[in-house]
């Protein structure tokens, strides 16, 4: 019994190895000719060591489509009714004030097979606020989401601003979620300042890889008036579209 109460002490007595709390702004090299896009070992095996990810197996043609949905701006019906002519699943990562000003969008979403992500509730740097606040955030869309669509988990989460640290990815790891992060993207969000349809489309061209995960803003109209042809086009080169169900469970 004494070497027992010994053995429990020494267990309380080792090191805490304390995870950082430093603020990382995710980047990465972009792809081009074909070449998947790179974040570096080190970002690599920060992410693979909480379960999360950003590209997909990069020797096959497979792409995953996904968009950030921070309010609606009037384009994400169109974007529906494209995935839905040329049967392609997506993603949508939304915050709170999407949830309470979309619903119905938000229903769409979920009946038509897409899946609803998580972009937290306010849209925080959640580098700058306590373990706990990281989890209200998500468990707020979470559970608003839940009622509005009957989708119970938001199982994949999407940090704002694409700024995180380990420490975050730990805390969401601990409560069941999923980091996606991203291997193809460009500056879309400014919803004021629209380049055309040509720009969105070789902008997205110009970076696909194998295995990528595209992010685009619902909020763009270029992006709406691309998406037709970006997927008609890719599919004729061979890539075929799937959901982050497929790119986890690989």
């Amino acid at each position: 019994m004494r070497q027992f109460i010994m053995f429990v002490v020494f267990l309380f007595m080792l090191p805490v190895i304390a995870v950082s709390s430093e603020a990382v702004h995710w980047g990465f090299k972009k792809a081009s000719d074909g070449r998947p896009a790179e974040a570096g070992a080190q970002l690599d095996e920060m992410l693979a060591k909480y379960d999360s990810f950003y590209k997909g197996d990069t020797k096959k043609k497979v792409v995953y489509l996904t968009f950030d949905n921070g309010y609606e701006n009037g384009y994400t019906k169109s974007i529906l009714n494209t995935l839905k002519k040329e049967k392609v699943p997506a993603a949508f990562f939304v915050t709170g004030h999407y949830v309470d000003s979309a619903s119905d969008l938000l229903k769409r979403m979920v009946k038509e097979g897409h899946i609803i992500g998580n972009h937290s509730w306010h849209h925080y740097d959640l580098t700058t606020v306590p373990s706990s606040t990281v989890i209200e955030e998500f468990k707020s869309v979470e559970k608003e989401v839940a009622k509005v669509t009957g989708q119970k988990k938001t199982k994949y989460v999407r940090p704002p601003r694409g700024i995180f640290s380990e420490n975050v990815l730990k805390t969401a790891q601990k409560a069941g979620y999923t980091h996606v992060m991203w291997s193809l993207a460009y500056v879309d969000w400014y919803a004021d300042q629209p380049k055309g349809k040509q720009y969105a489309y070789d902008e997205i061209m110009k970076q696909i890889h194998p295995g990528a995960v595209i992010m685009l803003h619902s909020v763009s109209k270029d992006n709406a008036e691309a998406l037709p042809d970006v997927i008609r086009d890719l599919k004729k080169k061979g890539y075929t579209f799937k959901s982050l169900d497929h790119l986890a469970g690989a």
